[in-house]
C-alpha cells in the first residue's frame, strides 16, 4: 500500500489531550482571578506555582505524539525530541506504548498508548474490542508506519536527532526563579 499524500500525519491521546485542556483552562482561570483581585507578592508566588502546574500538564498530557512525515518520524515525548529517519528505522511495535525500533536503539513514544481495559478485554479474549478501541488505533499506527518505513526509506538518510523541549523547560525555569524571588520578597 502506497500513500499518495505527502503530508504529515499526527497522532495523539484524544483524551489526554481533552485532560490537559480542561486542565489549562481551569489554571488561566485561576491566573485571572489573581490578577484582578490579588495583585501582591504572594499573588505573584502562587500564580508561579499555577503557571507551573500548567506547563506540566501541557508537558505531561498534550505535548506528547507521533509525526509521521515523508522525511522522517518524529517522536515528541516530554521532554525530549527524537527525528529518526526512515532509513533507521527497523520496525514498530506496541506493548503498553508505541516502540520505535533503529539497529542499536529502541525509542518509546506516549504519543500512541493503549488503554489497560483494551489490554484486558484482549487478554481474556471474551467480548470482541470495538473498532475505535485504543488496540485497534495502535495497530494503525504500527501499519502507517511500517508503510512509510518501506516507502520511504530509500530517500531518507541522516542520523537519529534528539533535542530537549527547551521552551518549555525555560518556561518551567523563569516561573520557578519567579516563585522563588517572589517567595523572598514578601
Amino acid at each position: 500500500m502506497k500513500s499518495t499524500s505527502p503530508e504529515r500525519e499526527q497522532y495523539l491521546s484524544a483524551s489526554n489531550r481533552i485532560t490537559g485542556t480542561i486542565v489549562l483552562l481551569i489554571g488561566a482561570l485561576g491566573l485571572l482571578d489573581i490578577v484582578l483581585e490579588w495583585r501582591t507578592a504572594t499573588g505573584l508566588l502562587v500564580a508561579s506555582i499555577i503557571g507551573i502546574f500548567m506547563v506540566l500538564a501541557y508537558v505531561g498530557l498534550m505535548r506528547p505524539s507521533v509525526t509521521l512525515s515523508p522525511e522522517n518520524i518524529l517522536l515528541r515525548n516530554h521532554l525530549r525530541d527524537r527525528q529518526i529517519p526512515w532509513s533507521k528505522v527497523t520496525g514498530a511495535d506496541v506493548t503498553d506504548i508505541l516502540r520505535v525500533h533503529t539497529d542499536g536503539n529502541r525509542f518509546r513514544a506516549p504519543g500512541v498508548q493503549l488503554v489497560m481495559r483494551d489490554l484486558r478485554k484482549q487478554r481474556v479474549g471474551g467480548r470482541k474490542l470495538a473498532a475505535d478501541s485504543s488496540i485497534s488505533k495502535a495497530d494503525l499506527v504500527v501499519n502507517r508506519i511500517e508503510t512509510m518505513q518501506e516507502q520511504y526509506s530509500a530517500e531518507s538518510e541522516g542520523d537519529v536527532v534528539t533535542q530537549w523541549a527547551r521552551p518549555e523547560l525555560i518556561l518551567i525555569g523563569v516561573l520557578a526563579l519567579v516563585a522563588v524571588v517572589s517567595a523572598v520578597v514578601r
